[in-house]
């Protein structure tokens, strides 16, 4: 009890400092349209430190989750959601030490982001099995699946961005810049997409942590 304590209480503070960052970073590098450009390109402002935190704070934030679950979960099932969490945690930590401008990130985006989804379905309907966390059933189920809906809201706007940049005639690619500035006719809402995607994506582990201490704090 006293371990899962301790990695519930790391889970809130790492999720939180990362949620800080992320705010912290709107503010001081207010160049970065938060409509249109993603987090990571916060790497091109004069903050890349603070990004870096955010991101390993992110990642820590899902390991200490992972650790935490392991010790509750009970089925091999449900083991595998919580490596996935794991792997999620390893991908975040990736995309602090190789920035958008490594040829590396993109693999950190590919283990970081698909795998949460999954896994946090598998154990949310695992811990619904136990009488003691049903009374919180409304907050697990929404914080779940809220995650795989807004990786679809993200690709979403992903997909309205170059279709109308496209639409507008303009040529963008990899090996381009970042727009500092939207292209008349051009739809960006992809930057608060993403946003919306890294809340969803450590809301889940800071409430099943505030949950487990909550339980936790009923058996004494």
């Amino acid at each position: 009890m006293k371990t899962i304590a301790i990695l519930a209480n790391s889970t809130i503070t790492f999720g939180s400092l990362s949620i800080l960052c992320l705010i912290t970073l709107h503010f001081v590098s207010s160049e970065i349209k938060p409509n249109f450009r993603m987090v990571s390109e916060y790497a091109f402002g004069n903050h890349k430190w603070l990004l870096t935190l955010f991101f390993i704070s992110w990642g820590l934030c899902s390991m200490t989750s992972a650790f935490m679950l392991w010790n509750i979960v009970t089925s091999g099932w449900a083991k595998f959601g919580v490596l996935l969490v794991f792997i999620t945690g390893i991908g975040a930590i990736m995309g602090g030490l190789f920035d958008v401008q490594h040829k590396l990130h993109g693999l950190s985006f590919g283990i970081g982001v698909p795998f949460l989804p999954i896994g946090s379905l598998i154990i949310t309907y695992h811990l619904l099995k136990n009488a003691e966390w049903q009374n919180n059933s409304t907050i697990l189920l929404l914080s779940s699946h809220s995650i795989w809906i807004s990786l679809i809201l993200m690709a979403g706007s992903m997909f309205l961005l170059f279709s109308s940049l496209k639409y507008a005639g303009v040529a963008y690619g990899p090996d381009q810049r970042p727009m500092t500035e939207l292209p008349k006719g051009v739809i960006g809402i992809n930057g608060w997409a993403n946003r919306f995607l890294v809340f969803c994506y450590l809301a889940y582990p800071i409430i099943t942590a505030k949950i487990s201490l909550n339980i936790l704090e009923l058996k004494k």
